[in-house]
């Protein structure tokens, strides 16, 4: 009887700490399977939304493409919106998280983060005939950005005297502002200047400098330290063959900068 009771407890025990041990894609349970689940964005062009042909396209969704291509694996896109990033990665809905993720303390205290795969940041920005280089050189210059941000504080702390800084209320009214001509140089995030190009591809608009720098950076789920290595080396090697920076020419219009590593 007491052999049948501890056999009955061990098995027990076995199952509490079967259920107790999530699920977790490493390297090698990818390669097995043969299919990788990456989260992208759902709808933040340009780094992932819908195609006009009904396909997601986009900065991150190439990156995603190449990862599965190394790994000889078919590739499972699951578009995701920033909120979910984190939370399908723990619960394993997802291998890994390409959709424009930054890197801070906090969120490493859920999550491992990969060396950084793509540019994110605000700068200053102008017409190739506008020569700026840092913000000494605003001095004489009329400067446009929105009031209260930090690209607003930032410039407005070194501005040198003879900077004329113009502030508006949003984001369009800044956009509108400069297009209109009523600003030599706008002070901005690369997403919204990249509008600007788009919407007006005769200004040839081009970063001058960086003011503040927040990369993105491919999310794996903590513990997974086979996976995040041949992430990193995915990442070094596309740097450099030069393939993520023929990715940031495409969809970015910006060669690629400097990128931090981990």
């Amino acid at each position: 009887m007491l052999k049948r009771f501890a056999g009955l407890a061990g098995a027990a025990m076995a199952a509490v700490m079967l259920l107790a041990t999530p699920a977790s894609a490493e390297l090698k349970d990818i390669l097995a399977a043969g299919k990788i689940k990456i989260a992208t964005p759902e709808n933040f062009p340009p780094f992932g939304a819908l195609g006009a042909d009904g396909e997601y396209e986009g900065y991150d969704i190439d990156v995603a493409k190449m990862i599965a291509e190394d790994l000889g694996v078919e590739l499972e896109l699951v578009p995701v919106t920033s909120k979910q990033r984190i939370p399908f990665l723990e619960t394993d809905r997802v291998d890994l998280v390409i959709a424009t993720l930054g890197a801070n303390p906090e969120r490493a205290k859920s999550i491992w983060f990969s060396h950084a795969y793509a540019p994110f940041f605000s700068g200053a920005f102008a017409k190739p005939d506008v020569a700026v280089s840092s913000i000494a050189d605003f001095a004489g210059k009329k400067i446009a950005v929105t009031g209260g941000t930090l690209e607003d504080l930032a410039i407005t702390e070194d501005a040198p005297d003879g900077a004329e800084i113009i502030r508006f209320g949003d984001n369009a009214a800044t956009i509108a502002a400069y297009v209109s001509g009523q600003a030599d140089v706008i002070v901005t995030g690369n997403m919204v200047a990249l509008g600007i190009s788009n919407d007006n591809p005769d200004f040839n608009l081009e970063p001058k400098f960086i003011i503040a720098n927040s990369p993105s950076f491919i999310g794996v789920k903590t513990g997974n330290m086979d996976l995040l290595q041949w992430v990193n080396v995915f990442v070094l090697h596309k740097k450099l063959n030069g393939k993520l920076n023929g990715l940031s020419v495409k969809w970015l219009k910006t060669p690629l900068p400097p990128l931090p590593a981990l």
